[in-house]
C-alpha cells in the first residue's frame, strides 16, 4: 500500500527544491491523503504549457472536420493549468528543456527509496508512493516568467461533396 509521510517528505524536498532553483522554477510541495507526493509548480522560467500545447496541436492533423476535434483542440490552446501525465513526459512536451527538467523533477520526487511493483492485470497494486506534478491550479494559472508562445483558435472546416 502506498504511503507517504511529512518526514518522507522532508526527506525529499532538498532534491525536489535543488531541480526548481536549477530550472528556476517556484513551487510547492505537499502531501495528499498520505499517498501521494504532489509538487504544484505556480511560475518559472520555462514555458510548459507553450511546449504542451505544441505538442498536442502538432500530433494531430491540419484539417479539422469533427466539431468535438475542433473543441478538444480549442480547449488546449486555452489551457492555463495542467496536470503531467508522469508516464507520458517524453511525448507530452515539445521542448526538451521542458522534458529534461519534468524527468529531473519526477526522479527526485520518487526518491532513492521508491519502488513500484504494481501489476494492473491481477488488480495489485505495491509501490512507496505515488506522484502528482501539477502546472498552475485551476484557480491559479501558471506564470511563466519568459516570453510565451501563442496560439491561433482552431477553426472546423467545412467539407464539401464533389457532385459527379
Amino acid at each position: 500500500m502506498a504511503f507517504v509521510s511529512q518526514e518522507d517528505k522532508k526527506n525529499l524536498s532538498p532534491a525536489i527544491k535543488a531541480v526548481l532553483k536549477k530550472y528556476g522554477m517556484k513551487g510547492t510541495i505537499a502531501v495528499r491523503h498520505h499517498s501521494t507526493l504532489v509538487v504544484n509548480i505556480k511560475s518559472g522560467d520555462l514555458d510548459i504549457l507553450g511546449a504542451w500545447k505544441k505538442a498536442a496541436l502538432a500530433s494531430n492533423r491540419n484539417d479539422f472536420y469533427d466539431p468535438s476535434d475542433v473543441e478538444r483542440l480549442n480547449h488546449v490552446i486555452k489551457a492555463t493549468h495542467i496536470d503531467v501525465n508522469t508516464y507520458w513526459i517524453d511525448d507530452s512536451y515539445a521542448d526538451q528543456k521542458v522534458v529534461a527538467f519534468l524527468n529531473e523533477l519526477k526522479a527526485a520526487m520518487e526518491g532513492p527509496e521508491f519502488f513500484n511493483n504494481d501489476d494492473s492485470m491481477t488488480d495489485y497494486f505495491h509501490r512507496s508512493h505515488y506522484i502528482d506534478i501539477n502546472i498552475g491550479q485551476w484557480n491559479k494559472p501558471y506564470v511563466c516568467n519568459k516570453e510565451v508562445a501563442t496560439f491561433e483558435p482552431v477553426e472546423l472546416k467545412v467539407y464539401e461533396a464533389e457532385t459527379a
